[in-house]
């Protein structure tokens, strides 16, 4: 049975931060260092213009130095915050009371909590008591198109669901002046927090999306290219330079599900995660789209940086503007730690 996903709301925190004022404070702690022109190119390249924190850029929780507890204290705080402001917006927009939902499916990587995400919505939003729960606690940037399709399963066997789909990444958490390697230079100037909600439902709410079938892969003996670790200063993401084939090593796998997939038709749009100029530029090579064909990615990450799983929600927000033609398929596309893909083929329906 297919779902229907109604327009995303992006939640973005209150504090805009320039990538110039990124370079400034690098900068301004590291003054001096062999490899600072190095760095601070590496910060302009990244495709991101601005990107939002919940923090301010000097405060303890960002540049500065805290504890573990705090700076994790914080970010679940901040995440929860977000998730609720998205989740609100989203019942909102669809005309639905909290007690409408039937069940909801969670993402968040960065700040642990236990309970997790999912209790505290149930709380703050006044879910109702037993409404069903699929919380994912380490999902990364494939959080949205996973948690989607998860939400679709659950309609695909409950066809009267109303499903909450949200996910949060207060990612400037991993924001560190204690790593110095180019990785985390990188990710300095990659990511932006935010938090992002919609409603999948087997009968649609609105003009959107139609999901039809979904995917997900794990590139065999990819553990090492791309993963997050904990230390006293906090939570760090790290790679190695084979994360960055990782997209088109995967690539083969994807290609050779869409041409299973029943009435095959080549995807005349496209959803993709902005994880980044090298990832957005695998899928134009290999899938036969070009710049134009991913313009809402490119706008994302340059005005909001790589949101993680919410990134593939404010695509489709952005695709709601400028929206296909009805019966148009299309493919959203998700890549995370592991390394591992979500995709999801689907169907634009007016």
């Amino acid at each position: 049975m297919p779902a229907y996903v109604s327009r995303p709301a992006i939640e973005l925190p209150p504090h805009k931060v320039t990538t110039e004022e990124i370079c400034a404070d690098i900068t301004a702690r590291h003054p001096g260092h062999p490899r600072l022109g190095a760095w601070l190119r590496t910060v302009r390249n990244v495709g991101v213009t601005t990107r939002y924190f919940t923090q301010a850029l000097e405060s303890p929780y960002v540049s500065g130095r805290t504890s573990l507890e705090e700076r994790n204290r914080q970010a679940f705080a901040d995440g929860v915050d977000l998730a609720a402001q998205a989740a609100r917006h989203a019942l909102d927009a669809t005309r639905l009371a909290p007690s409408d939902i039937d069940c909801i499916v969670t993402s968040h990587t960065v700040g642990w909590a236990l309970p997790h995400l999912d209790i505290h919505l149930i709380e703050r939003l006044g879910l109702r008591p037993d409404v069903r729960r699929l919380a994912f606690g380490s999902l990364g940037c494939i959080g949205g198109a996973h948690a989607l399709a998860m939400a679709a399963d659950q309609v695909a066997a409950r066809p009267a669901s109303r499903v909450l789909v949200v996910v949060a990444e207060p990612l400037s958490t991993i924001y560190h002046h204690t790593d110095t390697s180019t990785e985390a230079m990188i990710y300095k100037g990659l990511f932006g927090d935010s938090g992002g909600a919609c409603i999948v439902t087997g009968e649609p709410l609105g003009p959107g999306l139609r999901i039809d079938d979904s995917w997900h892969y794990h590139l065999p003996h990819s553990r090492d290219r791309y993963w997050g670790r904990l230390d006293a200063d906090g939570f760090h993401f790290d790679s190695t330079r084979a994360a960055l084939t990782a997209p088109a090593d995967a690539m083969p796998a994807l290609t050779t599900w869409l041409a299973s997939q029943p009435d095959h038709q080549e995807p005349g749009f496209i959803l993709a995660h902005a994880g980044g100029p090298a990832i957005l530029n695998t899928i134009t090579g290999h899938l036969g789209f070009d710049r134009e064909d991913l313009r809402h990615s490119w706008d994302s990450l340059a005005e909001t940086g790589n949101l993680g799983g919410i990134s593939v929600l404010d695509v489709l927000r952005r695709t709601h503007d400028t929206p296909p033609a009805d019966g148009d398929r299309g493919l959203m596309l998700a890549y995370g730690p592991g390394f591992t893909t979500s995709a999801l083929t689907g169907t634009w329906t007016e």
